[in-house]
């Protein structure tokens, strides 16, 4: 699923990632660790193509993403990764069926095709009764499930979230990460999560341990 072998970053003079490896099969849940300032969320930016790596090799579902254009990433992120983001990144002026349906419409699928897949996720995560209403009128709980429905919206084959439980309090936290691992039971969903939260990477199938921009056997 996601291969990286000797990823290194630097930004100027300071070297954020200094060679990272790891592996991450389809439909593992895996947690990314370490200290603040370690590199985890610029580690996660380049899984998601988000950032590009200065050296190292970097496949994602098959593809070795490094050879691709800024316009193909582009494309490739769109259908293959999917994002959950701390403080969800909902669009304001537009409902929550219209935030899940945006990512789809970017992919030029047809809007009624989008529509009735964003009705049917939301649905699944229990936010039926929820989807004409815009992000202000949400609670911090069903945000991030309207940010998760997005995420799923063009099936990818990964979804990548950094701290998605971080402002969240402790029943919206918890009920966010048993739905990350019921999404994995019943769609085979990959996660990779980059959390300080230790119950939850307590509870994932492979915990990476980033420190001074490598991968640690902590």
């Amino acid at each position: 699923m996601i291969y990286a072998k000797d990823i290194t970053k630097s930004f100027g003079q300071l070297q954020v990632l200094k060679g990272i490896n790891l592996t991450i099969d389809e439909g593992e849940v895996v947690a990314i660790i370490g200290p603040s300032g370690a590199g985890k969320t610029t580690l996660l930016q380049i899984l998601g193509t988000l950032d590009k790596a200065d050296g190292g090799e970097l496949i994602v579902n098959g593809v070795e993403v490094n050879t691709l254009s800024e316009r193909e990433q582009a494309t490739f992120r769109n259908r293959n990764i999917g994002f959950v983001f701390q403080f969800h990144q909902l669009l304001p002026e537009f409902t929550a069926l219209e935030n899940v349906m945006i990512p789809a419409l970017i992919a030029k699928e047809k809007s009624s095709v989008a529509e009735k897949r964003a009705k049917e996720i939301l649905s699944f995560l229990k936010l039926s009764n929820r989807m004409g209403h815009k992000p202000a009128e949400l609670s911090g709980g069903e945000k991030q499930r309207v940010a998760v429905a997005r995420a799923l919206i063009n099936k990818p084959a990964v979804i990548l979230a950094d701290e998605p439980s971080g402002s969240l309090d402790s029943k919206n936290k918890e009920e966010l990460h048993a739905l990350f691992f019921d999404l994995r039971k019943q769609m085979n969903q990959t996660f990779v999560i980059v959390t300080h939260d230790e119950q939850l990477a307590a509870n994932t199938d492979h915990v990476i341990h980033i420190k001074d921009g490598l991968v640690s056997n902590v």
